[in-house]
C-alpha cells in the first residue's frame, strides 16, 4: 500500500485534476455572480434590494462558518471523502437556489451553498500541492493559478451574459452540470495516507466555536460598515465582537493541543509576510472587481453584460499571469516575481486614474490588463512558496489560513474600501455644490471620488511593493521552511 501511495503520488491524471479545480472555480465564481443579479432577483421574488441583499451575505457568512471546520473536518473523515460530499452538496444547494420561490428560501438555499464551498478550496489546493509539490510535475501549480484568478474575474462577466440571455436562475442552474462533472471527475483521484478517516482526531468545539463565530460576526459586521455606517448598532457591535473573539481564539489556540485550526504556522515570520501580501493584494484585487462595474453602470450607464465582458480580459491575463509567474518565479525567485508584479499593478491602479465617463469600455478594459498581469505574477507565487515549504500533513491547516486571509481578510477590506469610496464621492459631491455648480457638474465629481479611490489602490499597491522590496528573501521557500522548522518540529 505504502509503495503504491508513493508511485500514484507522482502524477495526477487530467480527469482528477478537472475534478479538483471544479469545486474551487465554482465556489469563487458564486462569490460575486449573484451580485449582478440581485435587481432582477428582487423584482421577480417581490422583494426590496436591502431584503435581496441578505442572499449575498448569506454565503459570505456561512463560507466563513465553514472554512474554521474544514481542518477538521479533513482530519477526521478524510480529504478526498469531504470533498466529494461537500461537491455534491453545493450542486444540489444550487439547484435550491434556482428553484426557489421567495427572498427567504434562496437566503437560506445560499447560506446551505456557503457552508459546504467554504471547504472546496483549501481541501482541493491541500490534495493538489500536497501530491504535487514534492514531484518533478510542473503542471499542476499553473493550473490551479488559472483557477484561483480566472473565477473571481469571471464572476461579473458570466453573470452578465446569464441575466442577458436568460433569467435569474440560470447563474445558479450553471453550477448543476459542472458540479456533477467535477463530482464524477473526482472518483479518479487515487487515495493517499492523508485522504484516510482518522477517528482518534480530537474536535475542539470551544476553538470551533471561537473561530467560526468570530469570523461570522466579522464578517456580518463589516458587511454592514459601509451601508450603516462602522459606528452604528447595525455594524460595530458585530465587529468589535468578532475581533474579539478571534483574539480569543488566537489565544486558546496557542495553549490547546489540538486547535481547529493550527495557528502555529504564523509563527513563521516569512509565512506571517506572505500571507499579509497575499491578503493586501487580494483587496487591491476585489475592490476593483466591485468599484469598476459600480463606475461603468452608474457613472456611465453601461449595462451588466458590457461590464462583465470588459472584465473579461483582465481575468484572462491574472490566469495567463499564474503560468508566466511560475517560471519566472523558478528561474528569478519569489522575489523578484512579486516584485515585478506589484509593480504592475500598482502602474495599473495609477492608469485607471485616466478613466472617465465617455472613456470606451475597450479602453478600460485595456488599462485592467497591467492589474491583470500583476495579480498573477503575486498571489499564486506567495502561495507556492509557502506550501512547498511545509510538511504534506500541514497543507490543510495553512491552506485554511490563506483563505481565511484572503477571502475574509479581502472581504474586510473592500468594505473599508467601499466606505472611503462613500466618504470621497461625498466630499466631491459637497464641493461642487457649495461651489454652486450646476447638476452637470455632478458626474465629474462623482468621477473624481472614484478616481481618489483608485489612488487609494495605488498606494495599497505601493506599501506591498516596498515592503516586499525590504523584507522578502529571494528562495521564499528555503525561508519559510526553515523559518516553520524553527517554529515548532514536523508532526
Amino acid at each position: 500500500m505504502a509503495n503504491e501511495y508513493v508511485e500514484s503520488r507522482q502524477k495526477l491524471k487530467l480527469l482528477a485534476q478537472i475534478g479538483l479545480l471544479m469545486g474551487p472555480f465554482l465556489s469563487m465564481v458564486d462569490s460575486n455572480i449573484v451580485n449582478v443579479a440581485l435587481p432582477d432577483i428582487a423584482k421577480a421574488l417581490n422583494s426590496n434590494l436591502t431584503d435581496a441583499q441578505w442572499v449575498v451575505s448569506a454565503y459570505m457568512l456561512s463560507m466563513a462558518a465553514g472554512l474554521a471546520i474544514s481542518p477538521y473536518l479533513a482530519k477526521r473523515f478524510g480529504t478526498l471523502n469531504v470533498y466529494r460530499v461537500c461537491l455534491l452538496g453545493f450542486a444540489l444547494g444550487s439547484t435550491l437556489c434556482a428553484l426557489s420561490t421567495s427572498i427567504v428560501v434562496l437566503t437560506i438555499a445560499r447560506s446551505i451553498q456557503g457552508v459546504l464551498g467554504a471547504p472546496l478550496i483549501p481541501l482541493a489546493m491541500s490534495m493538489m500541492f500536497g501530491r504535487e509539490t514534492k514531484t518533478e510535475n510542473k503542471n499542476i501549480s499553473p493550473i490551479i493559478g488559472m483557477t484561483l484568478f480566472l473565477a473571481p474575474g469571471l464572476g461579473p462577466t458570466i453573470g452578465g451574459v446569464f441575466l442577458h440571455y436568460f433569467s435569474w436562475p440560470s447563474v445558479f442552474w450553471i453550477n448543476v452540470p459542472i458540479g456533477l462533472l467535477g463530482f464524477l471527475s473526482i472518483f479518479s483521484v487515487p487515495k493517499f495516507p492523508e485522504d484516510e478517516s482518522n477517528a482518534s482526531v480530537r474536535f475542539d468545539p470551544l476553538g470551533l466555536i471561537l473561530l467560526s463565530g468570530g469570523l461570522t460576526l466579522a464578517v456580518f459586521g463589516t458587511s454592514r460598515g459601509p451601508i450603516d455606517g462602522w459606528a452604528s448598532i447595525q455594524s460595530w457591535p458585530y465587529w468589535t465582537g468578532g475581533a474579539v473573539l478571534l483574539m480569543l481564539y488566537a489565544l486558546w489556540a496557542s495553549t490547546t493541543k489540538n486547535p481547529a485550526v493550527d495557528l502555529r504556522l504564523m509563527r513563521s515570520s516569512y509565512t506571517a509576510l506572505a500571507m499579509a501580501l497575499c491578503a493586501l493584494t487580494s483587496v487591491v484585487m476585489f475592490s476593483i472587481i466591485v468599484i469598476i462595474p459600480l463606475f461603468m453602470e452608474n457613472v456611465q450607464g453601461k449595462t451588466p453584460l458590457i461590464t462583465g465582458l470588459t472584465m473579461f480580459p483582465q481575468a484572462i491575463l491574472m490566469g495567463m499571469g499564474t503560468v508566466i509567474g511560475g517560471k519566472f518565479s523558478k528561474r528569478y525567485g519569489v522575489k523578484t516575481s512579486v516584485i515585478v508584479g506589484l509593480t504592475f499593478l500598482t502602474i495599473g491602479s495609477v492608469l485607471l486614474l485616466l478613466i472617465q465617463q465617455d472613456t470606451p469600455s475597450w479602453n478600460v478594459a485595456f488599462l485592467l490588463l497591467f492589474r491583470g498581469l500583476g495579480l498573477g505574477l503575486v498571489i499564486q507565487q506567495l502561495l507556492t512558496a509557502i506550501l512547498q515549504g511545509l510538511d504534506i500533513r500541514e497543507n490543510t491547516d495553512a491552506n485554511t489560513l490563506f483563505n481565511i486571509s484572503e477571502r475574509i481578510g479581502g472581504a474586510t477590506g473592500v468594505a473599508l474600501v467601499v466606505t472611503y469610496l462613500q466618504t470621497r464621492l461625498q466630499h466631491r459631491l459637497d464641493i461642487a455644490k457649495n461651489a454652486g455648480d450646476n447638476l452637470s457638474a455632478m458626474k465629474p465629481a462623482t468621477v473624481s471620488g472614484f478616481h481618489d479611490t483608485f489612488l487609494l489602490l495605488a498606494i495599497l499597491s505601493f506599501v506591498g511593493l516596498l515592503v516586499a522590496i525590504v523584507f522578502l528573501r529571494r528562495d521564499m521557500k528555503m525561508a519559510i521552511e526553515q523559518s516553520v522548522s524553527k517554529s515548532f518540529p514536523t508532526k
